[in-house]
């Protein structure tokens, strides 16, 4: 087998089971040390990713003897929606891990899928096949976490016992019995209900929305959503484009609806810096989803009066330099859409990322 200095072991680990783990024991046995990047780091929490970094670090951190603890380090990487830069991203952090210029760097490979693709993107490292182990598969356990069915509690216990390491099924087990589960599980109910409503149709949906990106006085409108997916998290406003309306038309409506703020057809054109169009296939847990970004900069250092309504429980002003803390908070892609849109308009300074 082949033998490097760095193994590098890539997944999002939601949850991290007995697949995982015995691919992170591999490679431990062909390295020095491993590094294991975290995917969809810095994400709010949804069915699909419903633990943030620091707790799935924790699961690995505790499936880990101690005399092996202090050769596997961690790596946090954001989604970004672009493959080329996330490859650069996950490049540049493994690499400043790597004590020895020049070390060979060995990727663990173990496609599934199709969302396996990435691991073809890393030619300046070496590819460490090694083969899938076990049936395990991270979705539909969350499946079973979730109990949609409402199954018997020692039913889905032992389920997830079958398939978790037991430090991991400790923290899941003690999870399920706070809020937060309870939120996200009723994410998970709503996201089903969406999905059923759908499911006779001839096709799958392509569903088209609207958001509007608002940038006055070095603040950036944004709402806090009222209903799920995504209850209580901060968006920009937006929706879906109604039937008698145009895109624009659409953006405008659910502007005023969602913030109470107005603006006058010569307003817009005078404000509107570009539109943005963002179709990630995954971009949104709804099914397939395509919004237009329309970017607007107000001028003045007055900042109008806004108030949450129709689907926002709240809107409000947020100051530029504020937005990089709150990037855990937010909806779906709409950090992402954020950082592309001040890249590409230059909305305002923003403070350079982490």
């Amino acid at each position: 087998m082949t033998r490097v200095h760095t193994a590098v072991l890539i997944g999002r680990f939601q949850p991290f089971h007995n697949g995982h783990l015995a691919l992170l024991e591999q490679a431990l046995q062909v390295a020095q040390q491993v590094i294991v990047v975290l995917g969809s780091a810095h994400q709010a929490r949804s069915p699909k990713n419903p633990w943030v970094w620091e707790e799935r670090r924790k699961m690995i951190d505790d499936c880990l003897p101690t005399r092996v603890k202090g050769r596997v380090q961690f790596v946090p990487i954001r989604d970004y929606y672009d493959l080329p830069r996330w490859v650069a991203e996950v490049q540049r952090w493994v690499e400043a891990l790597v004590p020895i210029s020049g070390a060979s760097i060995g990727l663990i490979s173990h496609e599934k899928d199709a969302s396996s693709v990435y691991l073809r993107h890393f030619p300046k490292w070496q590819v460490i096949e090694l083969p899938r182990q076990g049936e395990v598969d991270a979705t539909p356990l969350r499946d079973q976490f979730w109990n949609l069915d409402n199954q018997p509690a020692a039913q889905v216990q032992a389920a997830l016992a079958a398939a978790l390491p037991e430090p991991v099924l400790q923290i899941l087990t003690a999870w399920r019995e706070t809020p937060v589960y309870a939120a996200v599980r009723e994410e998970a109910q709503a996201l089903a209900a969406y999905r059923e409503a759908w499911s006779c149709a001839a096709f799958a949906p392509v569903f088209v929305t609207v958001d509007t990106l608002v940038v006055c006085a070095q603040h950036v409108l944004l709402v806090q959503r009222g209903h799920s997916p995504g209850k209580g998290l901060l968006a920009l406003p937006g929706g879906f484009v109604e039937q008698r309306d145009t895109i624009e038309e659409s953006a405008q409506r659910e502007l005023q609806e969602e913030t109470g703020l107005t603006l006058t057809p010569d307003a817009w054109q005078a404000a509107l810096q570009g539109v943005e169009i963002f179709d990630h296939p995954d971009r949104s847990l709804r099914g397939r989803t395509i919004t237009h970004v329309y970017v607007l900069h107000l001028p003045g250092d007055t900042l109008p009066e806004v108030n949450g309504g129709d689907d926002a429980a709240a809107a409000d002003w947020v100051p530029l330099k504020e937005l990089w803390e709150l990037e855990p908070q937010f909806f779906e892609d709409h950090f992402h859409i954020l950082r592309t849109c001040f890249e590409r308009f230059g909305g305002g300074p923003l403070p350079k990322l982490p």
